[in-house]
């Protein structure tokens, strides 16, 4: 993540709370000239401008449980400025978020719904809004900045 720049931009009595699911979504819809498409499983795509920028990932062979090999039926994918910012999220074996071969050289990171608890509201507020800022164009990433001085 870009760090506490966003963070607070999307106001939340609550920030502190444990996030939850609902909150991805609730999020997501509150970053301007997002639109909802639905994948092939009727799971929601997340897009601004045409890309998008989370998504509710459909059970895939490369997201397995190391225990019973099944597949993880609660991947959301959230995407990321930098390999850099990448990195950092998924190196430390301690947090949620994790990556696949799958998705080598794409500029995302996974979080199974299941661990979303391990985040703050404020936290999931700044990972949703960076995952918009790195699909936004620069135009309407400028005015959104513009907008939220303080973020």
């Amino acid at each position: 993540m870009a760090g506490a720049a966003y963070a607070g931009a999307v106001s939340d009595d609550n920030g502190s709370r444990s996030a939850r699911v609902e909150d991805v979504h609730e999020l997501a819809l509150a970053m301007p000239h997002v639109t909802v498409e639905h994948g092939s499983g009727g799971n929601p795509v997340y897009q601004v401008g045409g890309k998008s920028f989370i998504f509710f990932r459909n059970p895939r062979p490369d997201a397995v449980d190391p225990e019973t090999g099944e597949r993880y039926a609660d991947v959301i994918v959230f995407w990321v400025e930098s390999e850099a910012d990448k990195q950092a999220m998924v190196q430390d074996e301690a947090s949620p978020f994790f990556t696949t071969a799958h998705f080598n050289g794409h500029l995302s990171v996974l979080l199974r719904a299941g661990r979303i608890g391990e985040l703050t509201r404020n936290e999931l507020t700044e990972l949703v809004q960076d995952a918009w800022l790195s699909r936004a164009s620069a135009r309407r990433a400028a005015a959104w900045l513009r907008m939220h001085p303080s973020a």
